[in-house]
């Protein structure tokens, strides 16, 4: 059984990449060209020094390409965010909603260690 699943891996890790990073461009959109809308008001570099890692970040690791270096980079706007916005109101994400945050931090430093996987345009550069 755990061939079985063992054999599926690359594949459950690329999806797990492309997703991450699907959900992770939309907020840097939001932020820089208010789309989908958003009737927050941000402070200026949060905009457009967050919402450019959201958005270049995401699409980067979604397509596997610089992997590494977005996913870094990712990791550690996600733990300044956490830091700045929800970690000085409580010390857990449970009580200052700062899951979202948190669980993107820690995603990203996992993409960072692994690399972008199989099936990636870094894979497919590097072939040639």
């Amino acid at each position: 059984m755990n061939n079985l699943i063992s054999k599926f891996e690359p594949h459950a890790y690329t999806i797990l990449r492309v997703v991450a990073g699907f959900l992770f461009l939309w907020h840097g959109s939001q932020k820089l060209f208010d789309f989908p809308p958003s009737h927050m008001e941000m402070p200026f570099f949060i905009m457009y020094i967050g919402g450019t890692i959201e958005f270049f970040g995401g699409l980067l690791i979604m397509l596997g390409l610089f992997t590494r270096w977005a996913a870094f980079l990712s990791c550690g706007l996600m733990a300044v965010a956490y830091w700045m916005a929800h970690g000085t109101h409580a010390l857990l994400p449970l009580l200052n909603n700062g899951e979202l945050a948190f669980i993107y931090c820690f995603l990203f430093l996992f993409i960072f260690a692994k690399g972008s996987g199989k099936f990636s345009l870094d894979r497919l550069i590097a072939r040639k």
